[in-house]
């Protein structure tokens, strides 16, 4: 089992608003570059993405919920057919998204006992909670070609160092996929 952290961010290292649905003065910076920079299965998820589990928040979703099940492309099928783990303290009802159930109990405890790779989709403060407790085994990061200058960062400038290896990066039309893993002990 891996915990693979997911996100799309600017040059500058912003991850928040990208798609500008918060109304941030600086939101809305994903689309700038054309809809290729999503297309598809931009971050190389592959088998954790059918055999393992998406962890969301609430706000990435119900934002996701009300996108994915109308969509038919290849990409979007498996998006669909992905179990899902919500993390939510208000929300009762995720019947809305397949395969979708809510988290039961501690994230921590949870992401700990699962057994597939966990998938971390959006989810600033879920991603920052298993960092935090130093689970994440893997950053992919698609970077744009973009600086907004305020927003919320991924890594936050009181982070401890971590030092990691680059697995790989590659360009993705105008931005760049950045495979980022545990150091070998």
């Amino acid at each position: 089992m891996s915990v693979i952290v997911i996100a799309y961010t600017t040059l500058d290292g912003i991850v928040t608003d990208p798609d500008g649905s918060e109304g941030t003065p600086g939101g809305g910076w994903l689309f700038g570059h054309g809809p290729e920079v999503v297309a598809g299965d931009r971050f190389q998820l592959g088998a954790s993405l059918d055999e393992g589990v998406l962890l969301l928040g609430r706000t990435t979703w119900e934002q996701f919920s009300r996108l994915w099940p109308e969509r038919d492309t290849p990409f979007a099928l498996r998006m669909n057919a992905a179990s899902k783990l919500v993390a939510s303290r208000t929300l009762t009802d995720v019947s809305a998204w397949s395969n979708s159930r809510l988290l039961d109990g501690d994230l921590v405890d949870t992401v700990k006992r699962e057994r597939r790779d966990v998938v971390v989709m959006g989810s600033l403060g879920i991603a920052r909670a298993l960092m935090a407790e130093d689970l994440v085994d893997e950053y992919r990061l698609v970077t744009l070609p973009t600086l907004v200058g305020t927003g919320g960062r991924l890594f936050p400038a009181d982070t401890s160092p971590v030092h990691l290896e680059c697995l790989s990066v590659e360009r993705a039309g105008p931005a760049v996929l950045a495979r980022y893993g545990r150091t070998a002990a």
